[in-house]
């Protein structure tokens, strides 16, 4: 049986400034020094996923939590950025050279890496290696997962979506087709019904694993949302990484009375100006505290292990208010919140 330990996380009233990794060199990675008040000898290693820093969404998360324990704890860390066209051995590759760098604890941002890792962790087991979204290897001792209730989430933006959609019409639109994005159209579509049980909701995907470039496609987010529009959708939801930035744009060019919905920061604050005000809200996943955490850990000298879990009742996961158009919504929202943290809704995790 999984075990799992709960964190207290607490969410920041307002995302954290993303700061900027000084000493960037030609392989993506950047170096870092000590920063804050007191320096710790903790040097930490991150791994991107496809995308990295600077995708306004999944892997800016990471990155903001590692920028707060930078600032905090003067930890060196070093970055190391993922190609367009990743594979296992690029990867695996990655994750070897932070470990050999004397990286310890070493950072994989997203399930992708699962496979490589079990490889590398088998080579270090002096190294402690978190991973974002994965629990394959809840085995491996110095493997930590940090995974997320994201159904849950999009359960509220999924009701967020039906309240606002005047067309009884809304739209999903996933990265990659993995049993971890299903979660996000499994709870969006729950969500959605809840409120209207005849609502239509639109399902695509941008691409099938094992192409991972469906997180970094913004022109394919695009057709794709303008395709949804064109078939009567007027709320779209984007679980797609970078590709998110397309469907924002499609919503924008269909003008007044279409919504995007963003996912894991709230790209609300993040997005270009002239899409920003048709971001009605964003499901949160806070990466940004599961990595600040389990570097803290690391710091304090009782480094994390097993499988950490986030969800609605930590704060892990959560939903932006920061446009002000969300709020009539808000009440109903945070309704099916709590009946969700008692357990009188339960959310399922697969379509």
């Amino acid at each position: 049986m999984l075990r799992v330990t709960k964190l207290v996380a607490v969410a920041a009233a307002a995302t954290f400034a993303l700061a900027a990794c000084g000493g960037g060199s030609s392989d993506g990675s950047s170096d870092a020094g000590d920063t804050g008040s007191a320096k710790s000898d903790v040097k930490v290693g991150l791994a991107y996923d496809v995308g990295g820093r600077g995708d306004q969404s999944f892997n800016d998360s990471a990155a903001t939590g590692l920028d707060k324990a930078k600032s905090e704890f003067g930890i060196d860390v070093k970055e190391l950025e993922a190609s367009a066209n990743e594979t296992d051995t690029a990867r695996e590759e990655r994750l070897r050279l932070l470990a050999q760098g004397g990286y310890n604890p070493v950072i994989a941002v997203g399930f992708a890496y699962a496979t490589p890792l079990g490889k590398v962790a088998e080579e270090f087991p002096d190294v402690q290696f978190g991973i974002i979204d994965d629990s394959s290897l809840e085995k491996v001792s110095n493997v930590t997962s940090l995974v997320f209730a994201e159904e849950q989430g999009s359960f509220l933006v999924g009701a967020i979506a039906a309240e606002a959609s005047k067309s009884g019409n809304v739209g999903f639109v996933g990265g990659v087709n993995t049993p971890l994005i299903q979660k996000f159209e499994a709870g969006f579509t729950q969500g959605a019904e809840s409120v209207n049980k005849d609502i239509k909701v639109q399902v695509k995907y941008l691409t099938q694993p094992p192409d991972f470039a469906g997180f970094n496609a913004p022109d394919k987010g695009e057709t794709t949302a303008q395709g949804m529009i064109d078939a009567g959708a007027d709320v779209i939801y984007a679980a797609a990484g970078g590709s998110g930035s397309g469907v924002f744009k499609a919503i924008s060019a269909a003008g007044e009375g279409n919504w995007a919905i963003g996912v894991d920061s709230d790209q609300y604050l993040t997005a270009d100006s002239a899409v920003k005000d048709y971001i009605l809200t964003s499901m949160l996943k806070r990466v940004d505290t599961a990595v600040y955490d389990f570097i803290k850990s690391a710091v304090d000298g009782k480094v994390l292990t097993g499988v950490q879990e986030f969800d609605l009742s930590d704060e892990g996961i959560a939903y932006s208010t920061s446009n002000e158009a969300v709020k009539e919504y808000e009440a109903k929202a945070d309704e099916l919140k709590e009946q969700i943290i008692s357990g009188d809704i339960k959310v399922s995790a697969t379509p």
